[in-house]
């Protein structure tokens, strides 16, 4: 703990804490780092600076004091089980998630939820002031947290506040139909530095702050009036995300991985090219826009199974949303009846694995993909796009990828498709299984440039130096 009275001068605020609590088999508890990105790209600031991280432990009616791990100061704060329904599977992943990826699926807005996920924040934005030094920088993370910066500059002025929205912003002719729209954007507005993943999010928080309060906006400045007649600029643009590369590479040169890679291939009865779908089971992820595209190359006998094998992992998500209840047996009946039609005893027509799978095993089946198919409707980034192209070391592989993802914006030499589109999906298929070699490797190399160049270290650094600038100011 800090020698400032428990005060830490970088405090990172995210919905869950960036550990998992592991039960052992003899009833003792302990706390395991959770993978990801946000917790690689962070944890050498949090040492350097002295950092706290503020979350929810992940599991409800459970009270923990604060704690350390991974050299890490971790402040929980609890939620009832009652709050996880109404803030977290309620107002968060069944209000704002739908509405904030174009409505794919419709948003339910009910007042109990809004309340609950004011009152949640406001325990998020305490917890932060409490901890948090003098003009320390608070960093808030993504769309459960939308109230915290508001809240935190009306407790402690002295702040320097950024969030970063790690999904879409959707156009003012969705975002309008939110009930709590003005409420939701002046928390956003109370950060000194809002990050989003596309220029096109940006352009549309500017759209709706225009349209709601009439702020002069200059991008990538808002003038916020700072109630003592004067303004505050806040800083709105993107900061796309990324992954740590170097360690998807690592894993990838790793012979017994490679050597997985190669067992793959041959439990799938070696087809000429494997396809690879890895999505979390959302109705965002265009998983059924693309097993449609491929059921209908097998109908039309533009591949086969014995040439052509699709292995889709989708890991299990927000099992108590209906509509995740409903995608799950859409997608699982698709399946089987692909399944039914086209496999023969050696070659499946889809692997299909419903589960999570560690990250070695997730780079082994990159390596063992001939095709990584991207289809989301609506995605703020898609990292698995990234994690392909780092892992591909050979410069082999073709990556397919929906232009509406944010990772569109930076791997302009994928193979871009509109997953709405299946005659094209189709086509993009095809022409990455009939791909030259040379063709392939020129592609990937400078995919995998681009990648290097932006790594989630940059990307943090980036949006701290941004925060750092305005703060100074």
């Amino acid at each position: 703990m800090s020698q400032r009275e428990g005060r830490f001068d970088f405090v990172v605020v995210s919905n869950r804490l960036p550990v998992d609590r592991v039960i052992e088999a003899d009833g003792t508890t302990s706390w395991q780092r959770s993978p990801g990105g946000l917790v690689t790209a962070l944890e050498p600031v949090m040492r350097a600076a002295d950092g706290a991280w503020v979350g929810w432990p992940g599991k409800p009616d459970v009270e923990v004091e604060p704690f350390e791990a991974d050299d890490m100061h971790l402040v929980p704060v609890a939620l009832t089980s009652g709050e996880v329904e109404r803030y977290y599977e309620g107002f968060s992943n069944d209000t704002l998630w739908p509405l904030y990826h174009d409505v794919i699926s419709p948003p339910a807005y009910h007042r109990e939820w809004w309340e609950t996920y004011k009152e949640v924040n406001e325990r998020f934005a305490r917890a932060s002031a409490e901890v948090a030094a003098p003009n320390a920088t608070v960093w808030v993370q993504d769309y459960q947290l939308q109230l915290v910066p508001a809240l935190l500059r009306a407790m402690r002025p002295d702040l320097t506040i950024g969030f970063f929205n790690h999904i879409p912003f959707p156009p003012y002719g969705i975002y309008s139909q939110l009930p709590w729209r003005r409420a939701i954007a002046e928390g956003l507005l109370g950060a000194d530095v809002i990050g989003f993943q596309r220029s096109s999010d940006a352009a549309n928080f500017f759209s709706a702050v225009r349209r709601l309060f009439g702020y002069g906006t200059r991008s990538p400045e808002i003038r916020v009036p700072d109630g003592a007649g004067g303004h505050r600029s806040v800083i709105a643009k993107a900061f796309p995300i990324s992954i740590d590369v170097e360690s998807f590479e690592e894993i990838a040169r790793r012979p017994e991985v490679i050597e997985r890679a190669r067992q793959i291939r041959q439990d799938l009865g070696n087809p000429t090219t494997i396809m690879l779908g890895v999505d979390r089971l959302d109705y965002t992820k265009g998983i059924g826009h693309r097993l449609k595209a491929f059921g209908e190359l097998l109908r039309d006998r533009s591949v086969s199974t014995e040439d052509v094998t699709l292995v889709q992992v989708a890991s299990p998500s927000r099992e108590r949303v209906e509509a995740y209840m409903q995608l799950r047996d859409e997608i699982e009946l698709t399946v089987g009846r692909l399944n039914g039609d086209f496999s023969t005893i050696s070659h499946p027509a889809i692997a299909y694995l419903h589960h999570g799978y560690p990250r070695e095993e997730m780079v082994a089946l990159y390596l063992a993909a001939d095709v990584m198919l991207v289809t989301a409707l609506r995605d703020g980034m898609n990292l698995v796009a990234k994690e392909y192209v780092a892992c591909r070391h050979d410069e082999d592989g073709v990556l397919i990828l929906s232009e509406f993802a944010g990772a569109a914006d930076e791997l302009r030499n994928a193979l871009l498709v509109n997953p709405h589109d299946i005659e094209g999906i189709k086509e993009a298929m095809l022409q990455a299984i009939e791909m030259p070699k040379r063709e392939r490797s020129t592609r990937m190399r400078a995919l995998r440039r681009r990648v290097r160049e932006n790594d989630v270290a940059r990307w943090s650094q980036t949006f701290l130096d941004t925060l750092r600038h305005v703060g100074h100011r």
